[in-house]
C-alpha cells in the first residue's frame, strides 16, 4: 500500500444495506486503486425485560461470531464480484457508529449502508449512518440496497 492509494472504510453487519455498501466500496476501489477495510462492531446484548433470559454468549463467543460474520460477508461479496481487491478486516467491540468514525479518521472515504440490522423498518437512513454522515472527518457514501 502506498500513501497515494485512497483508503476506503466500509461498515459491515451482514444486512442487505451493508452488503450493498461493501459491493460499492470494492467497485470503487477497483476504479481508483484504493484499499478497503471492512469494519464490523459488536456489543454484548442489553436485556431490558425482567423475564427468564436465554444464556448469553460469552465475549469470546460473541467476538468469534462477529469475525465469522465479517469473513462470510467479505468472502461472499468478493466472490460475487470476482474481484481480487484485498480487504482488511477489523472487528471492534463497541458501538458501530463509534467504531466506524474511529476507522474513518485514517480513511479517505467511509461507506455505509442506508440501514443496518436494527432500527425502524420504514426509516430511510439508520441511526448509525446518520451519525456517521454528521460526524465523520472524511466524505461519507450512503448506499441503499437494491430493491427486492
Amino acid at each position: 500500500m502506498t500513501e497515494d492509494q485512497p483508503r476506503i472504510a466500509v461498515g459491515v453487519d451482514g444486512s442487505p444495506g451493508s452488503r450493498a455498501a461493501l459491493r460499492w466500496a470494492l467497485r470503487y476501489a477497483e476504479q481508483c486503486g484504493g484499499t478497503v477495510t471492512a469494519v464490523l462492531a459488536w456489543a454484548p446484548p442489553a436485556y431490558t425485560e425482567i423475564a427468564p433470559m436465554p444464556p448469553a454468549l460469552s465475549d469470546e463467543d460473541s467476538a468469534a461470531r462477529a469475525e465469522w460474520e465479517l469473513r462470510k460477508a467479505v468472502d461472499e461479496t468478493s466472490a460475487l464480484l470476482a474481484t481480487s481487491i484485498p480487504v482488511g478486516r477489523k472487528v471492534v467491540r463497541g458501538h458501530a457508529a463509534r467504531a466506524l468514525l474511529d476507522e474513518a479518521r485514517e480513511a479517505d472515504l467511509l461507506v455505509v449502508g442506508s440501514r443496518g440490522r436494527g432500527g425502524f423498518a420504514g426509516a430511510l437512513l439508520g441511526s448509525v449512518g446518520q451519525h456517521c454522515v454528521s460526524h465523520a472527518h472524511c466524505p461519507v457514501v450512503v448506499v441503499r440496497p437494491a430493491a427486492s
